[in-house]
């Protein structure tokens, strides 16, 4: 009897410390399960600051609006030689539309406005509108675009109004704000040849230093 109660009371002790080891295996391996898992509906996360646009592809559009100031360069012609133009300081804006061709070359129009000052006190305003076409850079968020304008210009100074020619060549530094906006600076010249009545023949140079904001409409 005796070795039986022995037996029994080592058998009894063997079978609370097996318990007792199952039951500190199983709760860490859950955890580690727990650790290792990853919930599946998780949403991914998007990094903006680390967001880079894609190239532009053919059907892409851009609408811009821009702002600045004109600085009168110099007139060359008939009777200009020795008297500089009596021509301020003045301001622009523009509204234009693109479309792209390629991942780089685009096409589109715009119409502007312009006004200067006289010596005299008065303005003269032109009113310039035209097609445009262009190539594009593209360095990670910074866009290079070079562009050319051709169209007419409405001029009118006082009681007088005159209707020509406007070729503006311009180059252009654009920074992606996001998918949607870039906004830029731009520096461009404006050139207006004039054939008066009296068979003078006048051209007319101004530069555009103006800042502009892009809005990229999503095609895809």
């Amino acid at each position: 009897m005796r070795f039986l109660s022995a037996s029994f009371r080592s058998r009894t002790r063997s079978f609370w410390l097996l318990l007792l080891i199952f039951g500190l295996a199983f709760p860490l391996s859950g955890q580690e399960e727990d650790i290792d898992s990853e919930p599946e509906d998780e949403p991914p996360v998007i990094i903006w600051d680390t967001y880079e646009p894609e190239l532009y592809m053919a059907g892409d559009q851009m609408f811009v609006l821009s702002a600045g100031i004109i600085f009168p360069t110099f007139f060359s012609g008939d009777g200009m030689e020795g008297n500089p133009p009596n021509i301020d300081l003045g301001g622009m804006g523009s509204v234009s539309y693109s479309f792209f061709l390629s991942p780089n070359w685009f096409v589109g129009g715009e119409f502007q406005g312009m006004f200067v000052g006289t010596g005299g006190k008065n303005m003269l305003y032109i009113i310039p509108f035209g097609i445009h076409g262009g190539y594009q850079f593209t360095r990670g968020r910074f866009e290079f675009p070079l562009r050319l304008m051709i169209g007419g210009a409405a001029q009118l100074y006082l009681d007088k109004n005159h209707f020509g020619f406007i070729i503006k060549p311009g180059a252009s530094a654009y920074y992606r704000f996001n998918a949607d906006w870039s906004y830029g600076l731009n520096v461009q010249w404006w050139m207006l040849p004039q054939a008066p009545t009296n068979n003078r023949f006048v051209l007319g140079n101004f530069m555009e230093i103006s800042l502009s904001m892009r809005y990229h409409p999503r095609s895809r």
